[in-house]
């Protein structure tokens, strides 16, 4: 049991006091002092860009980073995940926003911590595990496509008064408006997105966020200077202080502990909860539980492949929800592992979750000191950092290597994640994409169970036998999706014998339907006056038949322990003698529900 501890632990601390365990010195302080201040400096221009796309001001994304950046490494079951808004979040998020403000999107936060608390509790830390390959692919693709879809709009710098909620009119509003596009802030997107694609060529260990976002900065300075109108956060975004000030971008202050349905709705005014707008907010927050799990369970296993270690997947689910459930009191929207983070987070050489806990501490350090700088960061800027955020995202070569090399029903259920999570919604496409998988895997698992004869087979049945007796080999699971076909083929194959054997040594599962089938075929032949004789059952298919007591008939049921036993019988014609067939029959049933049973 001690090798399965990490499938079932919820303890808090988990990955933090398995890592204080293994010894902590000086020089795994320091590397993990390094790597927390490489990713603090991606998180910083990310985690600003994430808040903005989800529809709220750029601070709340710093809060998001600050919180819980170090409390879900710190209570959580993964040693490099670095936790904060991440890019999956913004389909779900954007629409809450626009609907119930601030106050919506903390309170539905606070709502799927509930959930992840729960779910980890139930120990459903492997849920990962049960969702196919080409549905993760179809709808982590089908986000990045809404993703880069909405940031069309800073990056070209368009005049849309007001953006659609579905998306397909996203894309004709975009459309429409293409002909306001603006140079100055194209350009500027331009040269930030053309940094960020030509930085790794350079091998620099310096993060390509921030030099992106000073070229970014600095070009605009330049084209203000000219008289050009340049977007930056510092004017979009006015925020006011308890003291009655105000400031243009991003308020130099620690976060402030308020009461989520106070904050602000999607009009500036607090939002008056009643039971009715919670329920309605449910919907929401199970898709942002759904896909915190998902997408922290997958993070993990990344970095798992990664490292050679193993998180403790329901304690990290816990810390996920702890996580989520205290940020939002400090203005912090909904926070899940980071997989672009993290990644780098351990190849800047954490290890362990004090790297995470430093990456956030990086970030508050930014929010006291450079808040005033960070208010000239261009619009055009963000957008392009999340345009690749949404490329690396897509795994567009996961994507078409799986087109290429995969069956036709894994690219179909890929197709349909794909085009609901675009069009539709992301939680009904991961629901319609599970259960298509689901009955695809049933189907190709019910053409694998087959009957064949196996009567002038000498290698099964060595003497020959009369014409009367018809031997029959089972193959495969016999379940609800296969055994109706299966029985109705032996029915026919059978119709002219006399004697019947069902050889099922290769029937690993006989479930509820199956054993109906089962009992109908032996009623057929029964009422035929026929004989069957069942021989060979493997462990599971004997104690269902034991559970549903199936006795032997004397002269029509007849239960063996092995095919040879079978042959011997219909050899020596012990069948044409009742009472020892009689006798037969009610030893080895006996015999064989006593060891299924024990």
């Amino acid at each position: 049991m001690p090798k399965r501890h990490h499938l079932s632990n919820v303890q808090l601390f988990s990955a933090f006091k398995e890592c204080l365990s293994e010894g902590y010195n000086r020089q795994r302080f320091l590397a993990d002092l390094l790597a927390g201040i490489t990713v603090g400096i991606i998180a910083i221009p990310l985690a600003m860009a994430l808040a903005i796309a989800s529809g709220v001001a750029p601070q709340y994304g710093l809060y998001t980073a600050i919180i819980a950046g170090i409390i879900i490494p710190l209570t959580g079951g993964s040693r490099f995940s670095v936790s904060g808004p991440t890019a999956a979040f913004v389909v779900i998020l954007f629409p809450v926003a626009q609907k119930f403000g601030l106050s919506g999107l903390l309170i539905a936060s606070l709502m799927a911590g509930v959930m992840l608390v729960a779910m980890a509790q139930a120990r459903l830390g492997r849920l990962i595990e049960y969702i196919p390959m080409p549905v993760t692919l179809g709808f982590t693709s089908g986000i990045a496509v809404v993703i880069a879809t909405l940031q069309m709009k800073d990056f070209l710098g368009l005049s849309v008064s007001e953006t659609p909620e579905a998306y397909l009119d996203k894309v004709s509003a975009l459309i429409h408006n293409l002909p306001t596009t603006s140079g100055p802030e194209l350009l500027v997107g331009a040269a930030t997105l053309l940094v960020l694609l030509a930085w790794p060529r350079l091998r620099i260990p310096l993060p390509g966020h921030l030099p992106a976002v000073v070229v970014g900065v600095v070009i605009a300075l330049i084209l203000g200077g000219m008289g050009d109108s340049i977007d930056t956060i510092g004017s979009r975004f006015t925020y006011f202080l308890d003291d009655g000030s105000s400031g243009q971008g991003i308020p130099p202050v620690l976060p402030e502990f308020t009461w989520p349905w106070l904050q602000p709705g999607p009009n500036g005014v607090p939002i008056d909860w009643s039971f009715d707008r919670l329920i309605s907010l449910l919907p929401a927050a199970f898709s942002i539980a759904m896909l915190g799990a998902i997408e922290s369970l997958l993070c993990a296993v990344v970095l798992d492949g990664m490292s050679g270690k193993r998180h403790h997947s329901n304690a990290e689910l816990l810390g996920q929800g702890i996580g989520n459930l205290i940020a939002p009191w400090f203005g912090g929207i909904t926070a899940t592992a980071a997989i672009a983070r993290s990644a780098a987070n351990y190849k800047a050489g954490a290890k362990t979750p004090v790297a995470s806990i430093i990456h956030g501490l990086v970030v508050l350090a930014s929010l006291l000191v450079l808040a005033p700088t960070l208010a000239y960061i261009p619009m055009a800027s963000m957008a392009a950092m999340l345009l690749v955020v949404a490329w690396n995202m897509s795994e567009a070569h996961k994507v078409l290597d799986l087109i290429k090399k995969a069956p036709l029903g894994d690219i179909l259920v890929l197709a349909v994640c794909f085009s609901l999570t675009v069009i539709v919604d992301m939680v009904v496409a991961i629901s319609f994409g599970i259960v298509l998988a689901s009955l695809l895997f049933m189907r190709d698992i019910a053409q694998m169970t087959k009957v064949s004869e196996i009567t002038a087979n000498r290698k099964h049945v060595p003497q020959p036998l009369t014409e009367e007796w018809g031997v029959y080999k089972l193959s495969g699971p016999l379940f609800f999706a296969a055994a109706e076909r299966v029985f109705d083929e032996l029915l026919l194959e059978s119709k002219e014998k006399e004697f019947t054997i069902l050889y099922m040594d290769a029937v690993p599962i006989l479930d509820a339907g199956g054993l109906s089938a089962l009992n109908r075929f032996i009623e057929q032949k029964c009422s035929e006056g026929r004989l069957v004789i069942i021989a060979d059952l493997q462990f599971q298919p004997l104690k269902t038949l034991a559970r549903a007591k199936l006795e032997p008939i004397d002269g029509k049921l007849l239960f063996v322990s092995t095919l040879t036993e079978a042959v011997w019988l219909a050899g020596s014609k012990i069948v044409l003698d009742r009472a020892c067939l009689e006798a037969a029959n009610r030893s080895k049933l006996i015999n064989q529900t006593a060891l299924a049973i024990n």
